[in-house]
């Protein structure tokens, strides 16, 4: 596995509130503690990772926020540095290679007693928990959460936290903005 699962693999961790660390990565991926390391610091200087270690969890989390850059994969390393640098025009006929955008699906656990809202929600939901909980997995939180809030059923963000507080924003947001609205 590349570096780029490594770290994508860390981010849901630590977006789902896991409480990660070096050990579990060298774990995971078969690398030596060292090198997970190595891909932390990686996240905390390149990537600009909000990340600080928490001593009671024995492991990592984000202290703000934290969204992870698209990632470009092309067939080989040269490919993808004349990308970044603008150089390669993808649009010449002559490109044999193609680039695609990657990145790890964001994740949730929604509480939803309508059946009906279940099978309107079903292309994000991955699997079933007890008590009406889905696992849900998601390329945009703002695509996920305009569709949650129309569907105009029940639902509750179980997990994670910060989903469910961008929830509310965003609702608070769209209130506020209508507030003044003469009927």
């Amino acid at each position: 596995m590349s570096a780029n699962d490594r770290i994508q693999w860390f981010h849901k961790m630590v977006s789902e509130g896991c409480f990660p660390n070096s050990g579990d990565i060298a774990d995971k991926f078969n690398i030596s503690q060292r090198q997970a390391q190595r891909d932390i610091e990686h996240m905390k200087i390149t990537l600009g990772a909000p990340l600080e270690y928490c001593n009671s969890h024995k492991g990592y989390f984000y202290r703000s926020l934290f969204y992870l850059p698209a990632m470009i994969r092309t067939e080989n390393q040269s490919d993808y540095s004349n990308i970044i640098a603008g150089i390669k025009d993808f649009t010449e006929s002559s490109a044999r290679v193609s680039a695609v955008q990657m990145q790890l699906p964001y994740s949730a656990v929604l509480e939803i007693t309508d059946k009906i809202t279940v099978m309107n929600l079903r292309s994000f939901i991955v699997g079933e928990e007890r008590h009406h909980r889905y696992r849900c997995e998601f390329p945009s939180i703002e695509l996920f959460l305009g569709v949650i809030m129309s569907t105009g059923a029940e639902i509750r963000i179980v997990s994670p936290d910060w989903l469910r507080e961008k929830l509310v924003d965003f609702a608070k947001r769209i209130l506020k903005t209508n507030d003044d609205i003469q009927e």
